[in-house]
């Protein structure tokens, strides 16, 4: 069933909340790890498990889902390489949230999302 499985709006319309998750999901494929707020951080967490998902299966389908939610081929292809083969005995739980603090501007609580191990 998928009663209560919807999704943190982020104060964004639609179409601006994908390329939000969509941009922080590609920096943290690509770096490593991103500093951002809480809640964004957790959301972006969200997104970046099932791309791993997606990519521990390997399947062309897979592929496709993947880049239905990242549309960056060379990301995808780091995903289904790399992040595969390092969480194949992993079942999830593929990224961590540290809180770091608040941002000193508004207050807003600010974390690392990084990848496990």
């Amino acid at each position: 069933m998928r009663h209560k499985k919807g999704n943190k709006k982020l104060g964004k319309p639609t179409d601006q909340r994908i390329a939000l998750l969509r941009s922080l999901s590609l920096a943290l494929i690509e770096k490593g790890k991103i500093q951002t707020t809480d809640t964004r951080a957790k959301a972006t967490q969200r997104y970046v498990e099932r791309l791993v998902t997606f990519a521990k299966k390997g399947t062309l389908g897979s592929r496709r889902q993947a880049l239905a939610l990242l549309p960056n081929t060379t990301a995808v292809k780091l995903l289904f390489n790399t992040f595969a083969k390092q969480f194949k005995d992993r079942s999830g739980g593929y990224t961590r949230v540290i809180k770091i603090g608040e941002r000193r501007g508004d207050s807003a609580l600010i974390s690392l999302l990084e990848w496990v191990e």
